[in-house]
This record gives C-alpha cells, structure tokens and sequence, in this order.
C-alpha cells in the first residue's frame, strides 16, 4: 500500500463467469449467447466502481496462491485498486460465481466463496496489526462490507472495536445471504444498500414496494438504509426522513453488478461531497447506465 486508500472493501473478491444471450431462456434450453470471465465479487464491484469515479479502494479478502488468483491480484492492480491487505492462502482455491442471464434478466447463479468463508477474520488482519488500524487506532473511514463474510464474522464486526470508528456500508451480496447481516441492523454507523427481497428478508415481512421496504428496515432500527426495486422508484431512509428518485427508462442488458454499482456511485458521491438527494440521483443514473450496458 502505497498511500492510505480512501475507503475499504471487504467481502469477495473473485472470478464472475458470466453467460449471456439477448434470446428467451427456459430451464433446460441451449441457446447461442456469450461467456465471458471477469473480475467480480460484490467487494470487488464496488471498489471496481469507486475507482471509475477516481477514488483508491483497498480490498481486504482472500485469493488462493494459484493461477486464478495470480491473474486476479493483477487484473486489480492493473484497474489502480490497492491490493496489499489482500490475503493470499496456498491452502484454499481462487473463489467463483457463475451466472446465466437472458434479456437483461437473471436466470439462475452460483456462488463459490467458500475459501473467503474458510479465511474467517483471517482477512481483517491489516485492521488490527497497523496496517490499516488497530484496536486502539480503529480506522476511522468509510467500510464497504458484503454479506459473503459468514454470520459469525460479520456478528463480530458488529461489535468489534476494529470498527468502532468506522463508516459501515453494509450489502446483503444476494437476497439468500441478506439474514446473514441482522447482527449488524442496530449498528449505529451502518447504511444498509438492499433491494426490496432482501429487505423483506431482514425484516420478516413482505414489502409491496421500496418505501414500505425501507419504512420496515428502519422500523426494525436501522439508522439508514438504501432500497432499490429494479426499475421502480430507489429509496434513502432514516428516522427524520425519506427520499426517492425513478431510474430513467432503459433496456436491460444486464443485471450482475446492478446493485453493486448503485452503492458505490452512491459512495462515491457522498465522498464527494454531495447532499443526501443529489447522491440518489446519482446512484440511480449510475445504476440504470450500468444495466442499460452503456457503462463498463
């Protein structure tokens, strides 16, 4: 690490094989399409979108010491994002995700973190040896956190003195984890970035909609929270306030990555400077220009 970075990114860093086709799919069907392989990972999503928008993310993760992860860690390097708290185990495999999308909609998706699981709080190592902090010198920045890091992890977090100063920005990673984050729902410096499902999800209940969504989530004593429904209205929530904002119109091209992008446009214009209104605008152009594919 060569300077401190502006914000860290914790949570998958992996391989995205990613198959696309701009026909109607059914279960069982071959249809002619594209496959490609990217870096991905929600963590690495983020810090991927944060430096588009000039900012220096440090990703705290885990990478196997094998061909995959060798040609991760410089795939990363060579896009500016600061790797050297990255944890690199001759023990454990490069992780993966695997999904199929057809006309701009998810199909089906597989998520291999299971090495990112195995390395536990191993990954958070730089936080507390003085790298990027320590128990008495918490790293008093912004913290993306996503919701591949095991319930156990994450419920340390939670309370961990690590982030006793830090601005938590926390991402389910996909609505079948979103449960994983309730230790964190209470936290008093956690923004939640949710979609409608996985508000539901944390909250036990069945939102008709983003608004009811985040009405739930703060009900359930979440300090602010961020819901999205696709191509319906995107809302920021507190006690004292609500703000909405309705994505442009745009073809679907693609859907992995969305909400990743939303966060951290969102993010990124905070750090920025701008006020709670113009960074949903933000956030939500950012999002739409990504699905439309007009953006990388």
């Amino acid at each position: 690490m060569t300077r401190t970075p502006d914000i860290l990114c914790i949570g998958s860093v992996l391989w995205d094989i990613i198959g696309r086709t701009d026909l109607t799919l059914a279960m069982g069907q071959d249809k002619p399409g594209r496959i490609l392989r990217v870096p991905g990972g929600v963590a690495l999503n983020i810090a991927m979108t944060l430096r588009r928008f000039d900012l220096t993310p440090a990703l705290l993760s885990v990478v196997g010491d094998d061909v995959a992860g060798r040609d991760l860690v410089a795939a990363c390097a060579a896009m500016g994002l600061d790797c050297g708290a990255l944890l690199v185990d001759a023990d454990l495999p490069t992780d993966q995700y695997m999904a199929i999308e057809a006309q701009g909609t998810l199909v089906a998706a597989l998520a291999d973190a299971r090495s990112l699981e195995a390395a536990g709080d191993r990954i958070l190592a730089p936080l507390a040896d003085g790298r990027l902090g320590s128990a008495d010198a918490p790293w008093a920045g912004p913290v993306a956190i996503d919701g591949n890091l095991t319930e156990t992890l994450l419920a340390e977090i939670a309370v961990s003195p690590l982030f006793a100063a830090a601005d938590l920005r926390i991402a389910p990673a996909s609505p079948g984890k979103a449960e994983r984050l309730r230790p964190l729902l209470r936290h008093p410096r956690a923004t939640f970035y949710v979609n409608r499902e996985e508000a539901g999800l944390l909250t036990g209940t069945r939102p008709a909609n983003a608004a009811a969504a985040a009405e739930a989530l703060v009900a359930a004593g979440a300090r602010r929270v961020l819901v999205t429904a696709g191509a319906e209205m995107a809302v920021e929530a507190t006690a004292s306030r609500t703000l909405t904002a309705v994505p442009p119109p745009v073809e679907a091209r693609r859907i992995t990555g969305a909400g990743d992008t939303f966060m951290a446009a969102h993010i990124a214009a905070e750090l920025g400077g701008a006020g709670a209104e113009e960074a949903l605008h933000r956030a939500v152009a950012a999002a739409a220009a990504y699905v439309s594919g007009e953006s990388s």
